[in-house]
């Protein structure tokens, strides 16, 4: 097994940039995916045959897979992986059985115990491109946070740390459904001023909610939430920007769903999101407009209404 190697599971875009700037950063790097053979394999990626070969070769393991397989994954994973491994996952999401993030699943289903994830304004294009880009990884464990940094830092990308993982987890599930609302707003041509009045309120509330899971609220006010979502808006291909792009133009969500064309986690997540934090005594009427207004398909002035005539404590 090499410290210096990587071994990233999941053959999608984001697995995909994963893999690259890993190699362009000098490490030995394999990736898996559950298809029999991934068609264009980036530049110094080896393909893994499975499971048992990840083990052998890599001591960090990065995980580029949909929120609803990772406890598969990992379950798979645990029968090769010990305690000398550290799993680390990009995914936005939360687990649905019992909203906890990736970590906890990670935890549950394997016996890897150092553990993290990254997040922030990554783009998966630039990424792959080698274009300037910027990464945070979180973990309670600094031997994640380096060998995280040693894998992937490059003159063309910068990394920065936290120990906040549960910050960091909620920040980019979150940050994945405020995308929707994000596209939704600019295209019912909101204006600028709202616009940014939902963006900003809509940080805050995940913070508020962030906080409640026991994450940290000011992970959100950095690149991990603020600088996630700055960068989404100005990505009109983003699915979740597609998506609310087409509910504003008052096409069905089935109808959305497939101009976003990628599966989008916030979908899913975000009616959850709305109740959990009404069980949780949360305040999150942004959070509440995207569950019963947006993916309700309530007309753009309702939506407006229902944000604009909302208690002012709630904004706050």
């Amino acid at each position: 097994m090499s410290t210096r190697a990587v071994a990233v599971i999941g053959g999608g875009p984001w697995g995909l940039a994963l893999a690259s700037a890993s190699a362009r950063a000098g490490t030995k790097t394999w990736l898996y995916s559950r298809k029999e053979r991934v068609a264009a394999l980036p530049h110094g990626v080896t393909q893994a045959l499975d499971y048992r070969q990840i083990a052998d070769v890599a001591r960090l393991v990065i995980l580029a897979v949909p929120s609803q397989t990772a406890g598969e994954v990992a379950f798979a994973m645990g029968e090769y992986l010990d305690g000398r491994h550290l799993v680390v996952h990009g995914i936005r999401g939360i687990a649905k059985d019992a909203m906890v993030p990736i970590s906890d699943v990670i935890r549950r289903e394997s016996p890897v115990r150092r553990i993290g994830a990254i997040g922030g304004p990554l783009v998966a294009d630039d990424l792959a491109a080698g274009r300037p880009s910027v990464m945070v990884v979180g973990s309670s464990y600094p031997e994640v946070r380096k060998a995280v940094s040693e894998a992937f830092v490059t003159p063309t990308l910068r990394l920065y740390e936290t120990d906040d993982l549960r910050g960091l987890e909620w920040a980019s599930a979150l940050v994945g459904c405020l995308m929707i609302g994000a596209g939704y707003a600019k295209a019912s041509g909101f204006g600028a001023g709202m616009v940014a009045a939902f963006i900003s309120r809509g940080v805050q509330e995940a913070g508020r909610i962030a906080a409640a899971a026991g994450g940290d609220e000011r992970t959100l006010l950095g690149l991990a939430g603020y600088g996630d979502l700055l960068a989404s808006v100005e990505q009109p291909a983003r699915p979740e920007i597609k998506l609310g792009t087409a509910l504003a133009a008052g096409k069905s969500l089935d109808q959305a769903k497939g101009e976003a064309k990628l599966r989008v986690e916030a979908l899913e997540l975000i009616p959850r999101v709305n109740a959990w934090a009404a069980a949780h005594k949360v305040k999150a009427p942004i959070f509440r407009a995207l569950a019963e207004g947006i993916l309700a398909a309530e007309p753009a002035a309702e939506v407006v209404h229902q944000l604009m005539t909302g208690p002012v404590e709630g904004f706050v």
